[in-house]
């Protein structure tokens, strides 16, 4: 059976809301699991519950050397440099699914919709804010986008479609105690954070969320995608990988930590005595992705949400 691309959103809010899985693929007869190259919304069988379970077992017994920490936590920016200096902008992915998982983005985009600001941090190559310029009818869309790799800027500012007219690219830490100096306090509609905020350490992220919460507008949006516990890129590392609980480092040097939806939510509206944001999605992609020509099973574990500051 071949697989057509999909039209609904993948994700579902971990209130349970049984609609959010209409035109959905459900899995309901695991003879038919090699049907299709992917399934949606898939419980995880006790199998797959205890080798999860004994994989975090195995990295907690053997994390990264003590000796060895502290160079991931002095300068983690210089990794991701290294990274996009040796792929460039072969690292650039198409997120054809950021239409149907952020369909406000693209509301900023029509000819109508009037003056807009929308901040793509952590750009990498320029992931959303290409796409989002490339479809945009709005004469009044400005788009900027930040890395804390130089490289990664450089990739953004050295493709064709970078026009200063229309968007800014610039090196930004996250977690910096400054604001970029391009963007006044209180003035974007929307902050881009996909697969970000995961390369915080987590003392870190107390800091970001007030630098991100300072930069929106009363109203303003945050539109968040991460990797969800026990996604299958948590699952496959190897011995000293483990940082602390639920943070890794890569091969390549680069962080990446794995979140709860519990963990998303206490961020943006438990962390602080007066909420500075609502929900307005907190949401979860469990997808089973195979391969049918090796029978092979693979379970991945995304979360998404949308958070609006506060007046």
């Amino acid at each position: 059976m071949s697989d057509t691309k999909k039209t609904t959103s993948s994700v579902q809010d971990v209130q349970g809301d049984e609609s959010s899985t209409f035109g959905s693929r459900l899995l309901t007869d695991e003879d038919a699991v090699f049907n299709h190259n992917a399934w949606d919304h898939v419980e995880w069988d006790e199998e797959q519950e205890e080798y999860a379970k004994s994989q975090i077992e195995k990295h907690m017994a053997s994390p990264v050397p003590e000796d060895q920490q502290e160079q991931y936590y002095a300068d983690p920016a210089s990794f991701w440099h290294k990274f996009y200096t040796k792929n460039e902008n072969r690292f650039f992915k198409d997120r054809h699914w950021l239409k149907l998982e952020f369909p406000e983005l693209f509301e900023a985009a029509k000819a109508d919709a009037g003056p807009k600001r929308v901040f793509e941090v952590g750009c990498g190559a320029g992931n959303t804010l290409f796409p989002l310029l490339e479809q945009s009818e709005n004469p009044d869309l400005f788009v900027y986008g930040a890395d804390y790799a130089a490289s990664a800027v450089q990739v953004v500012q050295s493709s064709p479609y970078y026009d200063t007219t229309k968007c800014e690219a610039f090196v930004w830490d996250l977690a910096s105690k400054d604001l970029p100096a391009s963007i006044e306090p209180g003035s974007l509609d929307m902050i881009v954070m996909i697969f970000v905020f995961s390369a915080l350490a987590p003392d870190q992220w107390a800091q970001a969320l007030d630098n991100v919460h300072r930069l929106l507008k009363p109203g303003g949006l945050v539109l968040f995608r991460d990797y969800g516990r026990h996604d299958l890129a948590q699952l496959r590392f190897k011995k000293n990988r483990l940082l602390k609980e639920n943070f890794y480092i890569r091969g390549d040097g680069t962080r990446v930590y794995f979140f709860t939806s519990d963990e998303i939510s206490n961020l943006f509206v438990h962390d602080t005595d007066h909420p500075r944001f609502t929900v307005e999605q907190n949401a979860v992609d469990r997808r089973l992705l195979v391969n049918r020509s090796r029978k092979l099973k693979m379970y991945r574990v995304w979360l998404q949400g949308k958070f609006r500051k506060t007046a």
